[in-house]
């Protein structure tokens, strides 16, 4: 029997005044990687609920979903397990002013521990897909460089 299933990531790319765009960097099972903040979705929510869900709980911060951005549309499998993912993209913008901290070196963590995360804004003229981990992040990396 196969353990392969289907695994829906929900992502949200936040750009401020300044023309910067919020990446995340984390650390889990010993693993080091950048993306756009956002995660799993997980049984019984929406899609945006889930990227709502997720923005308070890695940055305490509530955002509004403005626009669907993109969806794989390629073959992606997951990192950590036999899943393939399903990832969707949506332009999002803060309710209220950012509280949380961000940092400008890569993989600054605070603390120790299994999971850890950082954020970083990174200037839309200095971004390359180059700064992702993950296939569908580097494409999406390219899609917002083009449309900009």
């Amino acid at each position: 029997m196969s353990n392969k299933f289907f695994n829906v990531r929900v992502y949200g790319i936040l750009i401020n005044a300044d023309n910067q765009v919020l990446i995340s960097d984390e650390q889990e099972y010993g693993v080091r990687f950048t993306k756009f903040p956002g995660g799993g979705l997980e049984y019984g929510e929406g899609l945006a609920d889930g990227l709502r869900r997720e923005f308070v709980e890695e940055c305490n911060t509530e955002v509004e979903v403005i626009s669907h951005f993109y969806t794989t549309d390629f073959f992606v499998k997951s990192a950590f397990n036999d899943s393939q993912i399903i990832s969707i993209y949506y332009l999002v913008k803060p309710l209220s002013d950012i509280k949380f901290a961000t940092k400008t070196i890569v993989f600054d963590f605070d603390g120790e521990g299994d999971t850890l995360q950082s954020f970083r804004w990174v200037s839309l003229s200095e971004l390359r897909a180059e700064d992702f981990t993950f296939p569908a992040d580097q494409y999406v990396a390219n899609l917002l460089l083009k449309t900009i």
